[in-house]
């Protein structure tokens, strides 16, 4: 636990909450949290739990006689493990194996029991709960502080006066609370150092692990740019298809995520090519080990494009509000940064830092489709976008 002194700790209700709670209390399907270490399931989860009312059994994957009563597919002895109780809360559930068959028997055995599963990574815990909990989960994702949940929390001016640290040192939890800098500095390189990689290194089978952290470094140098599996590969010696592998570890355990090219087969569209974001910006520059205030950097345009298509991700974990996100480009030039597919609807939008910065719809994308909107977002209106659910409604 980093050191430091912390700003006035509030609760800061996290928007998949309510969802949460009332699945909690309308039925008994088990609740699975997916969340990268240290963006606050735990914490989360105990409010879900205390809210819902009853016994609750707390139990965590890292602990041994744990991990062989939820992992024996006995009934008896499962039973027994939670006899008395209302409601399970199970941490790191990840490390458990044939957890999905446990939580299977567990569901069919006692109707009316409640369980609440978190994972730091969907490595190992989504291949193990899909099949055996079909019909019988709802699976939610956390990621670190949206700005609709800021925004909601701290309103409009607070939220702006903090953008620049934002745009540097993320919006983890602990990263926020900290109340210097330097201890925010130092947290995330310890996050970067001991926590990011732990699942990937004792569940992924990594045999080089100093590659991966490269790879992650080479990945956050290009932010915004599209990303060629054979160039990393060779900068790093290593195959296409092991990058290909090591980045798909990368955004198991919910570091970046994958932003695909948009294409409907029109002639000249670039269609097989992807670009890499980070989930928050400040896992971003640990990757660097660069904290510069956002003033003086030269990579501004970089941090700002990765800070508004990771709060849209963000977005699209909310339930009811998810779209299918691309880029667009032709191979003779025109392009467009952001592109949302909402069942059919296509939404684009070009990012830009300074509301100064000229913009223009490309004439091409408006040729091929013509049904389609495109907007700017830029900082004098980010909030609009970041915060609402989809273009309808910002």
């Amino acid at each position: 636990m980093i050191a430091g002194r912390l700003e006035m700790d509030q609760i800061i209700p996290r928007e998949i909450e309510s969802a949460m709670s009332a699945r909690l209390r309308e039925d008994d399907r088990a609740l699975i949290l997916f969340g990268a270490r240290r963006v606050g399931k735990t914490t989360l989860a105990r409010r879900l739990v205390e809210v819902h009312g009853g016994r609750c059994l707390e139990l965590s994957g890292d602990e041994v006689p744990v991990v062989d009563a939820l992992s024996s597919r006995d009934g008896e002895r499962l039973r027994g493990l939670v006899r008395g109780y209302d409601l399970m809360f199970l941490d790191e559930a990840q490390r458990i194996p044939d957890i999905g068959l446990g939580l299977k028997i567990l569901h069919d055995t006692l109707p009316g029991f409640r369980m609440i599963v978190t994972g730091s990574s969907a490595l190992d815990l989504a291949s193990k709960t899909r099949e055996a909990l079909t019909g019988r989960a709802w699976t939610f994702r956390l990621g670190p502080f949206s700005q609709k949940e800021l925004l909601d929390s701290e309103g409009a001016w607070e939220l702006g006066r903090r953008l620049d640290r934002d745009l540097v040192y993320g919006t983890y939890p602990e990263s926020r609370k900290l109340g210097g800098d330097a201890e925010r500095a130092a947290f995330l390189r310890e996050l970067h150092a001991s926590y990011l990689f732990k699942d990937i290194f004792e569940l992924g089978g990594i045999r080089q692990p100093r590659k991966i952290v490269d790879l992650l470094r080479l990945l956050a140098m290009q932010v915004g740019s599209e990303v060629s599996l054979t160039e990393l590969g060779s900068l790093l010696a290593m195959s296409k298809d092991t990058v290909s592998s090591y980045l798909d570890l990368l955004e198991k355990s919910f570091i970046v995520f994958r932003l695909p090219a948009f294409s409907r087969n029109i002639r000249n569209e670039v269609a097989r090519s992807t670009k890499v974001y980070f989930f928050d910006n400040g896992v971003r520059n640990a990757a660097m080990d660069d904290f510069r205030p956002f003033a003086t950097r030269m990579d501004k345009g970089a941090l700002w494009e990765n800070f508004i298509v990771a709060e849209r991700r963000k977005r699209a974990a909310t339930p009811g509000t998810e779209a299918a996100a691309y880029f667009w480009r032709l191979s003779s030039g025109p392009e467009i940064d952001y592109v949302e597919d909402s069942g059919g609807r296509l939404s684009a939008w070009e990012i830009k830092l300074s509301p100064e910065a000229r913009a223009r719809c490309p004439a091409s994308w408006k040729t091929a489709y013509p049904d389609a909107s495109w907007s700017r977002v830029d900082r004098s209106n980010y909030l609009d976008f970041v915060a609402a659910a989809r273009e309808g409604s910002a």
